[in-house]
């Protein structure tokens, strides 16, 4: 019950990737919107079945699956296409992510941290996350990091950047800001202070404690009971 939420987010190209890989090296329990968003658009989904019905056959690659570059170029150049396909989408998404939560509910994880592009723009999920994360890196960087990571030309790249929050906008909102500015060892670094923070409350002491207690009396239970069938 004492389970917590952390919404982690930046801005395409700012980041995040990096982040979200330290985190997993240090064994949190991470679950990735995007990664989930890639499974509930295969094919005879119902996700893939609507999207194919809006947004036709163009978008398909030849074995049948979702051409990702073709229907970003769609939705990043037209709002009311990306919101279309947001609605289709988003509520898969979010059954996927709740039992991926009940699941590290259940293994007895003291936090979960949720990587969602979108969360500051949606602003739906901001009530549930105990904090929230940005992934922060100026304009500039931001611009030249997409163009180079995806091969875009300029104005393709601004296009992808302009469809999100602006990062400076994204500043107050965020509880805690990973500035991914310098260094890959800066930014982890910066992580694993992070890291520490989440860790090290009080209440997760003594939910260790409580568990440690717990294995123990079983641990001595059990022996006591060898003990009797032995004797």
């Amino acid at each position: 019950s004492s389970m917590f939420l952390v919404g982690l987010s930046g801005g395409i190209a700012s980041g995040k990737s990096t982040v979200v890989a330290t985190l997993q090296e240090l064994g949190c329990a991470v679950i990735e919107a995007d990664a989930i968003a890639r499974q509930v658009v295969q094919p005879q989904l119902r996700a893939y079945q609507q999207i194919v019905r809006h947004f036709g056959t163009g978008i398909l690659l030849e074995n049948g699956e979702i051409n990702r570059e073709a229907l970003g170029d769609i939705i990043f150049s037209h709002p009311e296409k990306r919101q279309l396909l947001n609605s289709i989408t988003h509520p898969e998404i979010q059954k996927e992510m709740l039992k991926l939560i009940l699941k590290y509910f259940v293994l007895g994880h003291r936090y979960v941290i949720l990587d969602i592009p979108l969360l500051f723009e949606t602003k739906r999920l901001i009530k549930f996350m105990k904090y929230t994360v940005l992934v922060y890196c100026d304009p500039a960087a931001q611009l030249q990091r997409l163009m180079l990571r995806d091969g875009l030309c300029q104005a393709r790249a601004q296009a992808r950047i302009a469809a999100q929050l602006p990062l400076q906008e994204k500043l107050p909102l965020a509880t805690h800001v990973i500035d991914n500015r310098g260094d890959r060892a800066g930014t982890r670094r910066q992580v694993l202070r992070l890291h520490a923070q989440l860790q090290g409350s009080w209440h997760f002491l003594w939910a260790r404690l409580a568990a440690g207690a717990l294995v123990a009396g079983l641990g001595g239970l059990l022996f006591l009971l060898l003990r009797q069938c032995c004797s």
